[in-house]
């Protein structure tokens, strides 16, 4: 006897058709990361020979033919960290402006608009900006200040759009309920709006982190150099006013200008800096996941 919930013809062709998108989406995603697995795989097989401590905790040496890439990657993680000091409270604070304070006007339509097409300008010209406004009007002179600065003003753009999405996806209704408690907006903001919406802001810190580490043209121009010895295994070579080396600037001189250098050099300086960039995003995501989840809806 037919049972009267039994399965439809028509529910069969729409298991069919999810079974479909689901391997197709499935395929897309391998899509994705099996060229990303692979890109990796091949620069670390590559580089392998001269992959150890050694590589990472001492300088160039003999015209960067031979040694590690310490002072490099030193002055990448320098430059790194100050621009993040730099831009992510201002994109914090400029999102969150933007987002729970500003009317709706051609003033802020005109705002948002400059922040996107911030976003998209090449990076050669935020360097050509940075020489003029901090290299040159404002004194500074070639220094990882100025760097810094030059990639905060580069990323700010990211930080301030990933901020306002995350700011915007906090129920209105969380804001309602503090403001009929008589909560100000601004303690409405810094108690509940912020902490539900960190782990979206540090997406964007990430995105900030990851564009920062890999960029050369902007830094250059305004702050690094080609060859610099600092002292080995020490954090604090550097200073604000000094000139830097940087991983990215390193791996394209010694691509392009050092000659007779070791194949395996610039793959391991590629595994470095990727190396590098990894875990500082790591620890981001560890941070935010571990945020998320403290969530309550």
């Amino acid at each position: 006897m037919a049972t009267t919930f039994g399965e439809t013809p028509f529910i069969r062709k729409k298991r069919r058709d999810e079974a479909i998108v689901r391997v197709v989406l499935g395929l897309m995603a391998l899509a994705m990361v099996v060229p990303l697995l692979l890109i990796v795989g091949y620069l670390v097989e590559r580089a392998w020979p001269l992959l150890s401590l050694d590589f990472v905790f001492t300088n160039p040496t003999h015209g960067m033919r031979e040694g590690g890439v310490w002072s490099a990657l030193l002055g990448t993680l320098y430059l790194v960290s100050v621009s993040l000091l730099i831009a992510a409270p201002v994109g914090v604070l400029a999102a969150v402006y933007l987002n729970e304070y500003a009317k709706k006007s051609w003033l802020t339509r005109i705002i948002n608009l400059a922040v996107v097409n911030l976003a998209g300008v090449p990076s050669i010209v935020h360097a050509l900006f940075g020489l003029g406004a901090f290299v040159l009007f404002a004194g500074m002179g070639r220094s990882i200040l100025a760097a810094s600065l030059t990639l905060a003003i580069m990323t700010l753009p990211v930080i301030i759009a990933s901020t306002k999405e995350a700011l915007a996806a906090v129920p209105l209704s969380f804001r309602e309920a503090c403001w009929n408690v008589g909560a100000t907006r601004w303690q409405t903001i810094r108690g509940i709006v912020l902490p539900n919406s960190i782990s979206g802001i540090l997406t964007g810190v990430i995105l900030q982190v990851s564009r920062a580490a890999g960029e050369t043209a902007p830094i250059m121009f305004t702050g690094a150099v080609f060859f610099k010895r600092i002292e080995e295994g020490n954090p604090f070579a550097y200073s604000l006013s000094d000139q830097c080396m940087a991983l990215s600037m390193h791996l394209f001189t010694i691509t392009t200008q050092v000659t007779d250098a070791p194949k395996a050099l610039p793959y391991a300086t590629a595994v470095v800096l990727l190396g590098s960039v990894l875990l500082v995003n790591a620890c981001a995501i560890l941070l935010r996941l571990r945020l998320r989840a403290r969530k309550k809806w």
